[in-house]
């Protein structure tokens, strides 16, 4: 887990984003128990297979193609945000080199749950 105890800026987000052979590799920014940010590349014709997962928003700063949230597809491209509810089976595809921010809930531990 990347904590911690003082601001923090990303001057140049193009020297953190990593793009991988196979798919995407997230560069986490920050990870506490509150909050989970990731920094994503994905190659052009590369995606994220769809899945479920928590609510999260996600902004992107490059490239084009389309995010799909539970059977809506939008179409992505820089400036965009798509924010997708907690549960909510989404995905992504890229028709060019694709980088964008990912904010989420951090994943509850196995057998951690209020009552």
């Amino acid at each position: 887990m990347t904590s911690y105890d003082a601001p923090m800026m990303y001057a140049k987000w193009e020297d953190s984003v990593r793009f991988g052979d196979q798919g995407p590799s997230p560069t986490t920014l920050i990870e506490t128990p509150r909050l989970k940010v990731v920094l994503v590349g994905l190659r052009a014709d590369q995606a994220i297979p769809m899945h479920p997962s928590p609510e999260a928003l996600y902004h992107f700063l490059q490239g084009s193609g389309t995010m799909t949230v539970d059977g809506q597809a939008f179409e992505v491209r820089p400036g965009a945000t798509v924010i997708a509810p907690s549960g909510s089976r989404r995905g992504i595809s890229a028709v060019t080199d694709i980088v964008f921010i990912g904010t989420t809930l951090p994943a509850e531990p196995k057998g951690n749950h209020e009552h």
